[in-house]
């Protein structure tokens, strides 16, 4: 890690600790942080990965961060505001809308150097959504996942592009590494999965949430129409109980129930993509970054992306794997039978060249201390 923070005290606010992207981004900076000599706070409503904040040399502060009531945003202002002048904390690092307004207020009080990071596209279809929207553009310096998101932040906030800093969310290549996955990993996961010997596996990783295709893959293998092929959705379903049952139905309705995986969340990931034959980000919407598609290809797997988002940015269609129209199964299908159909010498050379083009989570890291020291600079 490049020259410390001279010993500072970070925050970093976010709703909860259950899963997702927004919390492992938050569990990587602390580990960095702390790595580095400084101080790592994270303050949220806790959930299963405050032991990871904890493992990382990291203290966790129990707060009800999820709260989007203003009374209850205005009471954690105060909250927040305690907790800075008691630690003396050094920059605010928020990472979600509702926390980042208390921590906003906070800053405003103390003085303290307020940052964000802008990591969805955020919905503006009520009243005032804008507004609620546009505190995740107040930070001093506001980081974007993609250059996608920094033009969108530009465009619906009006916010000089001097105060966006491009950071990539990044993989820890250490740990994706095919080289490391033992065989033994690879066999308890295909036995949790229920895979039969001969079987080839297109995975979709990612919550259940209809947003994210996967109604659209189910289409496009019914449409491959090759028996020996496995659709699995890797991902929690988070409380959409209704939703798995319908994604069910729906491969009922193909004809491909039995050929359907709905594995719930996975603790190890890398052996979930070595076992992927390839790997579906098929979002409706655009993804801030989609880093499933990175981890995918840290692993050396063939990755078919919607041609859109943060995706576009990570995938050069043809050479490091295949971008298709979001929502066309289809064209969904196609590029996923030629990614079945390559032969064991162009698969890995694809698999190569995914690998080494994708952003690190150690260059995250150093961008993000960056940042931390160019506002406690008075950048």
């Amino acid at each position: 890690m490049s020259a410390s923070l001279e010993s500072s005290v970070v925050l970093q606010v976010l709703p909860s600790l259950v899963t997702g992207g927004v919390e492992r981004g938050t569990v990587e900076i602390a580990q960095a942080l702390a790595k580095a000599g400084n101080t790592a706070i994270v303050a949220s409503a806790g959930g299963r990965m405050v032991g990871l904040i904890e493992r990382a040399g990291a203290t966790h502060l129990t707060l009800p961060l999820a709260t989007k009531t203003p009374f209850g945003i205005w009471r954690n202002a105060a909250r927040l505001e305690a907790l800075i002048r008691a630690h003396n904390v050094s920059v605010v690092h928020a990472r979600s809308r509702a926390p980042a307004w208390s921590a906003w207020l906070a800053c405003q009080r103390t003085g303290v150097p307020f940052v964000t990071t802008y990591h969805g596209t955020y919905t503006e279809n009520l009243p005032f959504k804008r507004h609620y929207n546009a505190v995740m553009a107040r930070g001093r310096i506001v980081i974007a996942a993609s250059h996608f998101i920094a033009d969108l932040i530009t465009r619906q906030h009006g916010l000089h592009p001097t105060r966006i800093r491009v950071i990539p969310r990044g993989v820890d290549t250490v740990l994706f590494n095919p080289d490391t996955v033992s065989g033994d990993r690879i066999a308890n996961l295909a036995r949790d999965w229920r895979l039969p010997d001969g079987m080839r596996t297109v995975v979709l990783p990612g919550r259940l949430t209809s947003w994210k295709g996967h109604a659209i893959l189910l289409e496009a293998i019914a449409r491959l129409d090759r028996p020996d092929v496995l659709c699995v959705l890797v991902g929690s379903h988070q409380g959409r109980h209704r939703y798995a049952r319908e994604l069910a139905q729906h491969a009922t309705r193909l004809g491909i129930a039995e050929r359907l995986r709905l594995t719930g969340h996975c603790e190890d990931m890398a052996a979930a993509l070595l076992l992927s034959d390839v790997v579906v980000h098929a979002s409706v919407k655009p993804e801030a970054f989609g880093r499933v598609v990175i981890e995918a290809q840290a692993m050396g797997r063939p990755i078919v992306a919607a041609d859109l988002g943060g995706p576009v940015e990570t995938v050069r269609h043809g050479e490091t794997g295949w971008r298709v129209p979001p929502g066309d199964p289809g064209a969904l299908a196609l590029a996923i039978a030629q990614a079945l159909d390559l032969d064991p010498v162009a698969r890995a050379a694809l698999g190569q060249r995914a690998r080494a083009s994708v952003p690190t989570v150690r260059a995250m890291q150093e961008a993000t201390l960056d940042v931390y020291r160019t506002v406690q600079r008075g950048g």
